[in-house]
């Protein structure tokens, strides 16, 4: 299992962190769409599964010592966090404290009717 940075292609934006076991990067190579193992589940997940935000691999770069994975993809949807964010990194530390940066672009209760 190995952590994957999930970065947008066209402006670099760093979407999320999750992890990738060997099923989740054979079907990641084989369909061009992000899978990642979700650990909370122990279950293979396709990132959109029930939002329909999906991540299209563009490229596929591993580190010096091939311990994790980046993920170039075009994030269908206009947004890679559950929470509606662009980024599950919305969050921003100032004079300590916590921040929000920036607007979600979707509301989780409409998308993932729970």
């Amino acid at each position: 299992m190995l952590p994957a940075i999930a970065q947008n292609a066209s402006d670099g934006k760093v979407l999320m962190l999750a992890y990738m076991n060997e099923l989740a990067w054979d079907r990641t190579v084989e369909t061009g769409k992000a899978h990642y193992w979700s650990r909370s589940r122990q279950k293979l997940w396709l990132k959109g599964e029930e939002s329909g935000h999906v991540q299209m691999v563009r490229e596929i770069y591993v580190d010096c010592d091939l311990d994790t994975i980046l993920l170039k993809v075009e994030q269908v949807g206009g947004a890679a966090c559950h929470t509606g964010y662009e980024s599950c990194f919305y969050r921003r530390y100032r004079n300590g404290q916590l921040e929000v940066a920036g607007e979600p672009v979707f509301d989780p209760k409409e998308v993932y009717k729970k």
